[in-house]
């Protein structure tokens, strides 16, 4: 047997939507059956869905029962601590409403691959949540389609956004600034900060926070050094901090860093925290079994998925309770890894 071209793909309600003239949310009526679409426009939308031989799947079924249960996660990464708690309150919270969860994994920052990634999530049908702790997430949340359902997972804004900026978040700022507070507050001249990368060209929420307690408290501000998500970025960085004897307080982006800031300072046989303090970001499983144990902030990463998901699910059904901008609290968890600088400091 001879097979030439290629194989089609079933036609999208996308695909209806162009051929007709139309959006896609009239697509999505004519197949609710909805009255308020006019006779015209319904008799060219059927006539496209004929000609294209399209064929209602499960979520064209979903819609006709006025019934969407599929949330598209897009997010850049599933394996980094906040992340991946994110997924899991989302995962969590989907499932007790009988929602399915797909997740779309945004593999790049270009545009073409975001656009891409975001038209499969549409196709999906449902609501969407765009984890955008990176650029790769800013750039999705921006290319959702408008009248889409979406949620965005964000840093903290600089200002509370208005009502038409479904966005969840952290208070990232309070945190870092509590966390500086507490180690000066042990005697530190100064704290160095080994920053996350940030989500936007802007200083972030985190470096503010700490910049804020350092001005407060009067004390020099050292350049942040940027570093990486994890624990190598954590280690280059301390290795070149571990030089100079005037650093006895550093705060790490996240816990991941911190792992790799007590590896280096171990190295170069600066004793945590008799020479050095170290706090971390996240709270993280492991950083309570660390030796030294890991002082850092607790974020209730899992209970913003949840968050995300309350407010997705607001959207997408009347009778479901939407809530404005939640936004998780952190709380300071003090271990052994902080303690006085060493005499004659």
């Amino acid at each position: 047997m001879n097979v030439t071209g290629h194989t089609r793909r079933p036609a999208s309600i996308r695909d209806v939507a162009t051929a007709a003239g139309v959006s896609y949310q009239t697509v999505s009526r004519v197949i609710n059956g909805h009255p308020s679409v006019r006779p015209a426009t319904r008799e060219r939308v059927l006539v496209a869905i004929e000609e294209l031989g399209f064929r209602r799947n499960a979520t064209a079924l979903a819609l006709a029962s006025g019934r969407t249960r599929t949330v598209t996660v897009l997010t850049a990464n599933t394996t980094h601590y906040g992340y991946a708690s994110i997924l899991q309150g989302i995962e969590e919270s989907a499932r007790a409403a009988s929602y399915a969860v797909g997740i779309g994994v945004l593999e790049s920052a270009e545009a073409a691959a975001v656009a891409a990634e975001v038209q499969r999530a549409t196709d999906a049908g449902g609501g969407i949540v765009v984890i955008a702790y990176d650029p790769a997430g800013v750039r999705a949340l921006g290319a959702v389609p408008d009248g889409l359902p979406v949620v965005g997972v964000v840093e903290t804004p600089a200002s509370p956004p208005g009502g038409e900026s479904p966005w969840v978040w952290t208070d990232d700022r309070e945190a870092a600034y509590q966390a500086t507070r507490h180690l000066l507050s042990l005697g530190h001249e100064t704290v160095h900060y080994v920053a996350i990368p940030s989500s936007t060209r802007r200083t972030s929420a985190r470096t503010s926070g700490w910049r804020q307690a350092l001005k407060e408290s009067g004390a020099p501000e050292p350049r942040p050094v940027q570093s990486s998500w994890g624990p190598a970025g954590g280690h280059a960085a301390a290795l070149k901090l571990a030089r100079d004897p005037s650093v006895t307080a550093i705060l790490c982006g996240n816990d991941d860093l911190a792992l790799g800031v007590l590896r280096a300072l171990h190295e170069t046989g600066r004793a945590v925290p008799g020479e050095v303090s170290v706090a971390g970001f996240d709270d993280a499983p492991h950083s309570a079994f660390l030796t030294p144990s890991l002082t850092t902030v607790r974020l209730d990463f899992t209970g913003l998925g949840r968050a995300a998901f309350a407010l997705l699910h607001g959207a997408l059904e009347e009778s479901a309770p939407v809530a404005p901008h939640p936004v998780s609290v952190p709380e300071l968890v003090v271990r052994e890894s902080s303690g006085p600088p060493p005499s004659g400091t």
